[in-house]
């Protein structure tokens, strides 16, 4: 029986079996017997890779964080998490470097940047925030919901996420207004040129590699994983 830890593009967690390329965190969300019992913890929500330098993992172990998994990058930026700042370090740096074209300023610190994605993600704890906007103004790797379903806006196109990858593709007529799931910063930075790891599916040029052309291995079906330190998400 899968854990009830895949995220959706509107930050819900699913029990599903299917695959995926990243893991991360939003703070320790189970109890001692495994029982996810809050939303979330804290405000650095990090996309991390499944494998760096041979470290592992114990799934959910008590009085940890607990692991979640996305289908891709764009998934995890939608539910409003950001790129580790120790195992995705080149990512993270571009990342910021995108926040600066968006904001302007200086180099922002880790907790400059995560208080303002905490603050476009959610009203509440537990009731995220969106925001209309038109289509045709959204860059590539943003997530709108149209009919109360997840889309990803890539190339004029939407693609219709589902939880093992992109299905449908849609042209849709009307570049107007619709709902946006993807935090309202993290859209300004995806504009300003940040470009998000998109699961193979979606048949795109690039898709399934990093920053560097790399390729990102999926699947977290193991009890155990490599993955960066302890949830630590430094930033630089």
């Amino acid at each position: 029986m899968p854990r009830q830890n895949r995220v959706t593009p509107d930050g819900t967690l699913i029990a599903v079996p299917d695959r995926g390329l990243f893991w991360g965190n939003r703070g320790g969300l189970h109890d001692p017997a495994g029982r996810l019992v809050r939303y979330s913890r804290g405000r650095a929500w990090a996309i991390c890779v499944l494998e760096f330098k041979g470290r592992r993992r114990q799934q959910w172990a008590p009085g940890r964080l607990t692991e979640l998994y996305f289908l891709d990058e764009a998934t995890g930026l939608a539910a409003g998490h950001r790129p580790c700042g120790e195992c995705r370090y080149r990512d993270y740096q571009a990342f910021k470097r995108s926040w600066v074209a968006a904001f302007g300023g200086g180099a922002p610190a880790v907790a400059e940047i995560d208080a303002r994605l905490h603050a476009d993600r959610l009203v509440r704890p537990g009731i995220r925030r969106s925001y209309s906007a038109a289509l045709g103004e959204l860059p590539d790797g943003a997530m709108v919901s149209v009919g109360g379903a997840p889309f990803l806006v890539w190339g004029g196109e939407l693609l219709a996420w589902t939880p093992g990858g992109y299905r449908d593709r849609l042209r849709p007529a009307d570049p107007g207004p619709v709902t946006v799931i993807t935090p309202r910063a993290t859209v300004a930075v995806l504009a300003a040129g940040y470009r998000p790891v998109v699961h193979p599916s979606a048949g795109l040029d690039g898709a399934g590699l990093d920053g560097d052309g790399q390729a990102v291995a999926g699947g977290f079906v193991a009890v155990s994983f490599v993955a960066c330190s302890a949830g630590q998400h430094v930033g630089g």
